[in-house]
């Protein structure tokens, strides 16, 4: 199978390659000084490649199996040159990750069978929430697609009008109410108006904080069941915002948030400011939940839908 057939267009490729930049410097700069004078991929090259996967925040367990999976290569192939090692790990790391099908999507669609249908999206403050939700809004609107956003992070007052000025920009309807306001409330109008609409897709930003689960697993739990009382599978989906440049920290949100509530996507975010790219491999690896989206830069049209293999790519290029 050709894992890095084109699925991209071009601009889109280039985003990503520019989105990766940091995260590709990084890792190939201490590569190149972990196999500089060395010839053959052996024991030691190895040790070196591991510590760099790690660093890389890749994580320890998928860095263990990557280099299990170059060991057996090794093995097998009893010779492997350094200069190969580059193109050894991009097929392994994308015959990794393959073993799932998640991570396969290559555009923004939505499924036909459920109108309208509902994304609830939660992650913690400053991961790129209300960004993320404004893009996804802009990409949907952009496939013909009628979007109304909710407002029930009514927490923060900044959160509502963050989402107004996403709303405004992307000239889609927002239901909001006071800060302070019931957020089961506010998900139950806009879930009311986009049925009385007939839109395709509701969106709902939700409470962006972590430090009490109980409270934040009631709080989601309440909107969930609000919502059922217009629209029995609603949401259809939970998106988790993670921030991929706090590298390690992004998978103990993750750990968190799928213990607090039942997450079905991943959206990982802010790529083009970080060298931790690798955090995107780990978590696709370690989760059985789909990335589905990422973020590779600051423009309108850089939330792109995450192809597993266009990023190893991109990564190892």
């Amino acid at each position: 199978m050709n894992f890095f057939k084109k699925l991209f267009s071009s601009e889109k490729k280039e985003s990503l390659d520019k989105g990766l930049e940091k995260s590709k410097t990084s890792f190939f700069d201490k590569l190149t000084r972990a196999i500089a004078g060395k010839s053959k991929v052996d024991d030691d090259v190895l040790d070196e490649l591991e510590g760099i996967l790690v660093s890389s925040d890749v994580g320890v367990d998928t860095t263990l199996k990557i280099i299990d999976r170059i060991e057996k290569r090794v093995s097998r192939d009893k010779y492997l040159g350094t200069n190969e090692l580059n193109k050894i790990l991009r097929e392994e790391i994308a015959n990794l990750l393959s073993e799932t099908h998640l991570g396969e999507e290559t555009d923004f669609s939505i499924p036909t069978n459920k109108k309208p249908y509902v994304i609830m999206v939660v992650g913690v403050n400053g991961a790129g929430k209300t960004t993320t939700i404004g893009k996804l809004a802009y990409q949907l609107k952009q496939k013909g697609l009628k979007v109304i956003l909710g407002a029930a992070d009514t927490f923060r007052a900044a959160a509502i009008d963050q989402l107004q000025v996403w709303a405004d920009r992307v000239q889609v309807p927002i239901i909001k109410q006071q800060t302070g306001s019931d957020p089961a409330s506010v998900a139950y109008d806009t879930l009311s108006s986009a049925i009385s609409q007939g839109a395709d897709v509701v969106i709902i930003d939700t409470a962006g904080r972590l430090h009490n689960k109980i409270n934040l697993m009631n709080e989601l739990t309440k909107v969930k069941r609000v919502m059922q009382k217009l629209l029995s599978d609603a949401p259809h989906e939970v998106l988790l915002v993670l921030d991929g440049s706090t590298g390690q920290n992004a998978f103990e949100q993750a750990k968190q948030f799928t213990k607090a509530t039942e997450v079905t996507a991943l959206a990982i975010t802010k790529l083009d400011g970080t060298a931790k790219g690798g955090v995107v491999i780990g978590i696709s690896d370690q989760f059985q939940i789909p990335v589905k989206y990422i973020g590779v830069g600051e423009g309108i049209n850089d939330l792109q839908v995450f192809n597993k293999y266009e990023f190893v790519d991109s990564f190892f290029k």
